[in-house]
C-alpha cells in the first residue's frame, strides 16, 4: 500500500549486494517511492547523469568505481546536486570523512534500520526540494547559484571542492550573521563531528580561492564567534 502521508520521490540505489539492494527497494516501492538500480559505480553514474533523481543509495564498496568516486565525479564532473546518502561497512571518521569530503550528504553504517534509511532519504529529499528554489545568494561580486552549483567572483568561475561548495553555501546563506563552529560542522557532518583541523583546513582552503586572487577579503574569521561571509565596506555588513 502506498503512502501517501509525505511526498515521496525517485531513488537510484547503487549497490552490488543483490540481497540489500531487492530489500531496500521493495521497501521503498512500498513507502511511495519509485526506484532504479545499479550494481556497480559505473552503471550507476551513468544513470545519475542521464537521469533526475531525488536521491541516491550508494555503497561505498562497488565494483569497476567505488562509492567515493562515483560521488566525486557527479559533483565535480557532472555538476549534479542530487543528494546521495552513502552506504559504508565501517563505522570509522575517516572513512565517513572521505564520503563527505567527496560530496555524500549522509551515510549509514550497515547494518541499519530500513526505517532509518527511509528517514534520512525522505529527509534530504525535502532539503533538496527548498535549495532548488532559492534564489541565487551575492555577497559583494561573489555569487553562488545553488541549483547549478555554480560560484563566480567579478565574472570569474570558481572551482570549489564538495565540501567548499558547502561551506559556502551555509555562510552566504546566512551573511552577513557570524555562523559558529559547531553550527557548520553540525549541518556538514552530522552528529559524526570531526576534528577542529579538519574545519580549519577546508576553512584555509575556501579563503584561498574566493579570496586570495582579489583584492577585498569576504570571509572573514570573528574570534571566539565563528565565521561570516560579508563585504564589510557596504552598510549595514
Amino acid at each position: 500500500m502506498r503512502n501517501d502521508a509525505e511526498p515521496a520521490g525517485l531513488v537510484l540505489i547503487v549497490e552490488d549486494n543483490r540481497n540489500i539492494s531487492e530489500m531496500v527497494g521493495e521497501y521503498l516501492e512500498t513507502r511511495g517511492f519509485e526506484v532504479d538500480y545499479a550494481a556497480d559505480g559505473l552503471d550507476g553514474y551513468r544513470l545519475a547523469t542521464e537521469n533526475t533523481y531525488d536521491v541516491i543509495v550508494l555503497d561505498l564498496m562497488l565494483p569497476r568505481l567505488d562509492g567515493v568516486e562515483v560521488c566525486r565525479k557527479l559533483r565535480e564532473e557532472a555538476r549534479r546536486s542530487t543528494p546521495v546518502l552513502m552506504l559504508t561497512a565501517r563505522d570509522t571518521l575517516d572513512e565517513k570523512l572521505t564520503g563527505l569530503g567527496a560530496g555524500a550528504d549522509d551515510y549509514l553504517t550497515k547494518p541499519f534500520a530500513i526505517q532509518e534509511l527511509e528517514a534520512r532519504l525522505r529527509a534530504l529529499i525535502r532539503r533538496e526540494r527548498r535549495q532548488v528554489g532559492a534564489e541565487v545568494l551575492k555577497v559583494g561580486d561573489l555569487v553562488l547559484d545553488p541549483a547549478s552549483l555554480r560560484v563566480t567572483r567579478g565574472g570569474t568561475e570558481l572551482q570549489l571542492s564538495p565540501i567548499g561548495l558547502k561551506l559556502l553555501t551555509i555562510l552566504m546563506r546566512e551573511s552577513p550573521r557570524v555562523v559558529s563552529r559547531q553550527e557548520i560542522e553540525r549541518e556538514i557532518w552530522g552528529n559524526g563531528l570531526p576534528d577542529s583541523d579538519t574545519l580549519r583546513s577546508h576553512l584555509y582552503n575556501l579563503r584561498k580561492t574566493i579570496d586570495k586572487p582579489f583584492g577585498k577579503p569576504l570571509l572573514h574569521t570573528v574570534q571566539s564567534a565563528g565565521y561570516r561571509i560579508a563585504d564589510l565596506e557596504q552598510p549595514n555588513n
